[in-house]
């Protein structure tokens, strides 16, 4: 599986700056020790070899719909179909600087402030901003206020949970000398994954996070015992010839035959917040799919619940008992027996996009299992075309693009032959 060459910013988009040097060796992400990739970086602090990214594409901005089944819907506030953040100058906190991928990457957000705002009478606590990674460490210089100030205030004035932050006390990876703070944040891991080499589209990459994109046909981590070839042993792969001692944490799945972004986490801080931001929604995925027929709107929300199919093991279906799932879309280019429809999920349910989709009589070309017919494309024409998260530390609103797959394409460009 080959990248597709690093990103190119789109007319109108601003180049990141700020980021990680690139590895002595010139070795490019992703590439087999030995292969003319370069060793990245470990516990010394040498460079890593330069990202694979893929091009990212832009869109036209998109109408945020409301819930109201398959009926109009009118507009909101908002628009899903379009960065909703400001550019972003330079490279995320705790970004590698130099890397060539972050010119191309789709990473956007103004620095946002952590914390609602405080109530009449209530005194805000003004975060700290990220420090220098010293290896295993995050080294902060803090201001005049809190110089010698006891550890317990000082954490008031981070992102960490108290829980995480009574864990690096209790395991000293916490030191706190007069005006300085360090944190263990970035401590060397076990990879929980063996490693299988193939070749990965680096989207994003920080201290704190990973952004791959996944092909068509494997799936983001085993189904079964003893299964490989999967995405988390990609990553467990790259991680290794990249010299990153790291567990596999991914935030969110996709299907196997589903293309787009993936999300990871680098410590166990990312991680919680991460976690924390899927629960409070405010991780988006925004897909691009290729249905059959004519949706009737050209904007929407299906709010149907989802459950199990008790007569096919692999199958969902709508049903009263199930979760509750929603979805909204809006078309975006319409054919003579086919719709381009651009999707956002409220929820996460399996199968989501194609159980609803399949229920108002409108299936995904290529999509067997929910009625679709294969003639167009020989798998589900689904893929993943923006995710959008917040820095786990700034809280400043991220974003990345991934490229539209070879197969996807050539079905669009068939139809509008």
């Amino acid at each position: 599986m080959r990248g597709n060459g690093r990103n190119r910013p789109q007319r109108g988009e601003a180049k990141g700056r700020g980021e990680r040097p690139r590895a002595d060796s010139g070795g490019r992400r992703g590439e087999r020790p030995g292969m003319g990739g370069g060793k990245g970086r470990g516990g010394s602090g040498s460079g890593r070899p330069a990202a694979r990214s893929g091009r990212g594409g832009s869109e036209r901005p998109a109408a945020r719909g409301g819930r109201d089944g398959d009926r109009h819907v009118p507009k909101s506030g908002g628009s899903f179909g379009s960065d909703r953040s400001a550019r972003k100058e330079g490279g995320a906190p705790g970004s590698r600087r130099g890397t060539p991928a972050a010119a191309a990457r789709d990473v956007r957000g103004a620095s946002a402030a952590s914390g609602a705002a405080p109530g009449r009478g209530a005194v805000r606590i003004e975060p700290l901003k990220p420090g220098r990674r010293k290896g295993e460490w995050m080294e902060i210089r803090l201001p005049d206020s809190l110089a010698g100030a006891p550890p317990q205030k000082v954490m008031q004035h981070t992102p960490l949970a108290p829980k995480l932050a009574a864990k690096l006390m209790q395991t000293k990876g916490l030191a706190l000398q007069g005006s300085l703070l360090r944190l263990k944040l970035f401590p060397q891991e076990p990879r929980d994954f063996p490693a299988d080499w193939m070749e990965l589209n680096v989207l994003y990459e920080d201290d704190f996070t990973l952004v791959v994109h996944k092909p068509a046909g494997i799936e983001v981590h085993p189904s079964e015992k003893g299964q490989r070839k999967t995405l988390a042993h990609a990553v467990s792969s790259y991680y290794e010839t990249t010299g990153q001692e790291l567990r596999i944490r991914h935030i969110h799945r996709i299907d196997k035959e589903t293309t787009g972004p993936v999300l990871y986490a680098k410590n166990e801080f990312a991680h919680y917040q991460y976690d924390k931001e899927m629960r409070e929604k405010k991780i988006e995925r925004i897909y691009l799919a290729l249905a059959e027929g004519a949706l009737p709107k050209d904007k929407g929300t299906i709010d149907l619940p989802i459950g199990q199919d008790r007569h096919h093991s692999t199958r969902r279906r709508v049903s009263e008992t199930g979760d509750p799932a929603v979805t909204h879309y809006e078309v975006v280019e319409r054919f003579a027996d086919h719709t381009l429809v651009r999707l956002r999920l409220e929820t996460g349910r399996t199968h989501q996009i194609r159980v609803h989709l399949a229920a108002i009589g409108h299936p995904l070309a290529g999509d067997g299992l929910y009625g679709g017919k294969r003639g167009l494309i020989s798998r589900q024409a689904l893929h993943g075309e923006q995710l959008r998260w917040h820095h786990p530390w700034t809280n400043e609103p991220m974003s990345v693009r991934a490229p539209l797959p070879d197969d996807f394409r050539e079905a669009l460009e068939r139809l509008r032959e």
